[in-house]
């Protein structure tokens, strides 16, 4: 069975939108009729999204995005208002984790690049689209957190900070907003099968099972479908919430 989220013409940016979980949100939402403006660093990738979108007769845009530097953030929001003269959503998706260390050996290069693209880069997006949707009567933002916003894992301090991060962001803005129609939420997704987890386990789906209360990794549409209805008008009562796509692991 087939759901409508009701977001036919909708303007929801998608950042870091040319691989993993961010490519299958932008095509998700192409499906469903929203017409997407994506962000990506890579621009082959990014425009290789677009390209998919386009050939299946959806709408699409495609800016190269550095989600840590505020000027590509606020040129991708532009572009979004230019062509289209709305923002109505957005998946705030761009995120890294380099290798895993110890606080005390993790390089300081790879703390600031953690930290800039995971949570200054939702701050950043955050800033300009609220911006926009004031402009234009309100919409829907979703950051995407993850389980270790909500707990701990070891030798990850630095991507765990950022993703707590993001969730204390999203409840505060989630506040700033209430009464001015932008509803802000977060996705605190758990393993999910993506090329990063394929790299990280060697394309090993049942590696972290065990850690998982329903014994099993999440698909990446799984995600889409709680994405896709934070971001519709099924949600419209859903502010500053967490919302965990991760086989019950936040639950233990």
């Amino acid at each position: 069975m087939s759901v409508d989220y009701q977001l036919r013409d909708r303007v929801i940016i998608v950042t870091g939108g040319g691989s993993g979980m961010g490519r299958d949100a932008c095509l998700a939402l192409a499906r469903a009729g929203a017409r997407v403006v994506l962000g990506n660093r890579n621009p082959q990738a990014g425009l290789a999204v677009v390209e998919e979108i386009v050939a299946a007769g959806g709408q699409a845009l495609f800016r190269v995005t550095d989600v840590a530097k505020p000027a590509d953030c606020q040129a991708l929001v532009e572009l979004a208002m230019k062509y289209y003269g709305r923002l109505d959503g957005a998946f705030n998706n761009a995120g890294l984790q380099r290798a895993f260390h110890d606080i005390h050996e993790t390089p300081l290069a790879e703390l600031d690049e953690v930290v800039d693209i995971n949570l200054k880069g939702v701050l950043y997006m955050m800033r300009f689209e609220a911006e926009a949707m004031l402009r234009t009567g309100g919409g829907s933002i979703v950051n995407n957190a993850s389980i270790f916003g909500l707990k701990a894992m070891p030798r990850t301090a630095g991507y765990v900070a950022a993703k707590h991060g993001i969730v204390g962001a999203t409840r505060a803005a989630a506040l700033d907003y209430a009464t001015r129609g932008i509803r802000v939420n977060a996705l605190c997704p758990g393993p999910i099968k993506t090329p990063s987890f394929d790299r990280v386990t060697g394309g090993d789906e049942h590696l972290y099972d065990d850690g998982v209360p329903m014994r099993r990794i999440g698909q990446p549409g799984e995600v889409c479908a709680a994405l896709l209805w934070l971001l519709s008008g099924q949600a419209s009562y859903v502010t500053g919430a967490t919302l965990s796509v991760d086989g019950g692991m936040s639950a233990e």
